[in-house]
């Protein structure tokens, strides 16, 4: 078979057994969670303008305060960034 192929096959073979809960040497990488409002309110900003901000609709932003959803992804980690350095972030997404 092709290089590509035995390469799939042995991550399929890799998913499979960290699945099963057998040993493997997979690592995950896992973002922490965040308190969303709190991350907003320390960077002075309403709910609108957060929104705004991160081209989140209104919706969404609820759903995080209130803990019925979580962000996730790329989401996920910019606010672990905006915690951390909301400075950096704010100043990264100001207009020119």
């Amino acid at each position: 078979m092709s290089q590509a192929f035995d390469e799939i096959q042995a991550g399929l073979l890799e998913a499979i057994a960290h699945a099963s809960g057998e040993e493997n040497q997979l690592v995950i990488h896992k973002a922490k969670p965040v308190d969303v409002r709190a991350i907003r309110k320390r960077a002075g900003l309403s709910q609108q303008q957060f929104c705004a901000l991160f081209g989140l609709s209104l919706g969404t932003l609820r759903h995080w305060e209130q803990g019925d959803r979580a962000p996730e992804g790329p989401a996920l980690v910019l606010l672990n960034v905006m915690d951390k350095n909301p400075r950096a972030v704010l100043d990264a997404l100001a207009p020119d």
